[in-house]
């Protein structure tokens, strides 16, 4: 049982010891910077897992500070002093951070025509406009249409958007609130990471030991991280897990269809993303974002599932750094998107993030968006 007086001394050693070390090392925690993280790291362990082997009293060490019984102690500093409670960033689950990263991937072929072209062809198909009868692309349209009445429809799926990322005008599901917050604090930690790496890019031209941690602060993308995580720890409940699944198994068979040789013959396609961007820009007139949006889907999703691991909660800055290293390249694509496709401009100004399809609350009512 950790006592008041034990904590306490054993603080102060931890500060002497801390001390003696950087006395004994001198310049050469300047020289190499690692040196001075280990030392940290290794104190703070030993701080973490003091009184960890003993088991609390029954009472919580109450008798002994009211001074009840045969615990009872002769002065405060002899009473019991709790570590203190499990911390608020670890209670989220990764599986649930996999659907939402999953979500934003759909939403992001939802939002760049996957499914409105599919229906727009279906249109096309029964006034007997495409030159289709009973090939795999015209059997495809055919059971595609038929399945619907077992799927999530389409307002089912951006109710779910606006609750889980704050997009779109539909609203969420009584008792459910938009995640309003979400695309400000994903485009930050995105920011946060193309920088930190462009920073250490820097270092490693300037400096002469290219290879030790950069200057970049890894508690900016850290805190970043933090933030975006706990805002996704309540968007994730409910029915996202299931719904995803569904929904990814649609997307597959919507490009699996667009993809079928009767249909792209229509449109002299050689890929069923060629015949998307015919159908759009011929039947809806609508600018192409096809590559913008794809490649956002791609990297927004892997940043979504980095986060979803325990990465983010490392305090180590080296280890931090390499783990940081697998999305570096997906930020900095996703952020380069993001500006092409808003106009965010130079990012070193930081323009305020907005979700793509906002509107001024003052000047425009939220229209609702047919089911189907």
């Amino acid at each position: 049982m950790a006592t008041v007086r034990d904590t306490e001394q054993l603080r102060s050693r931890a500060a002497a010891l801390r001390a003696q070390l950087t006395d004994l090392l001198g310049s050469r925690l300047s020289a190499d910077p690692r040196l001075a993280e280990d030392i940290d790291r290794r104190v703070s362990a030993l701080l973490a897992g003091a009184g960890n082997g003993t088991a609390p009293p029954a009472d919580n060490g109450l008798a002994a500070l009211v001074g009840i019984g045969e615990e009872a102690v002769p002065d405060l500093a002899s009473t019991r002093l709790a570590a203190g409670v499990d911390e608020y960033d670890e209670t989220v689950e990764s599986e649930r951070l996999l659907a939402i990263a999953d979500l934003y991937y759909i939403y992001q072929h939802e939002r760049l025509g996957v499914f409105r072209v599919v229906a727009m062809l279906q249109n096309l198909f029964e006034a007997g406009t495409l030159r289709l009868s009973g090939g795999p692309g015209a059997y495809g349209l055919y059971r595609f249409d038929r399945r619907e009445v077992l799927r999530y429809t389409l307002r089912d799926r951006h109710a779910a958007y606006q609750r889980a990322f704050g997009f779109g005008n539909v609203p969420p599901p009584a008792g459910g609130r938009p995640n309003r917050p979400f695309q400000p604090l994903f485009t930050n930690f995105n920011q946060e990471v193309a920088d930190f790496f462009r920073d250490k890019r820097i270092s490693d031209v300037i400096r002469e030991r290219a290879f030790d941690p950069s200057f970049g602060s890894i508690a900016a993308v850290r805190r970043s991280g933090l933030d975006l995580r706990n805002n996704l720890k309540y968007a994730s409940y409910g029915h996202i897990s299931v719904l995803r699944v569904e929904v990814m198994a649609l997307l597959e068979e919507a490009m699996n269809l667009l993809a079928a040789p009767d249909i792209r013959e229509q449109f002299g396609a050689r890929t069923n993303w060629d015949v998307i961007e015919e159908v759009l820009t011929r039947y809806m007139r609508e600018p192409l974002t096809t590559s913008l949006r794809q490649r956002m889907a791609v990297s927004g999703r892997e940043v979504l599932r980095w986060l979803a691991d325990s990465h983010v909660l490392q305090n180590d800055r080296t280890r931090f750094e390499a783990l940081l290293l697998q999305i570096a390249e997906f930020a900095e694509e996703w952020v380069t998107s993001w500006e092409a496709l808003t106009g965010g401009g130079s990012r070193r100004r930081r323009p305020p993030a907005q979700p793509w399809d906002y509107r001024s609350q003052a000047h425009t009512l939220p229209q609702r968006l047919p089911a189907g």
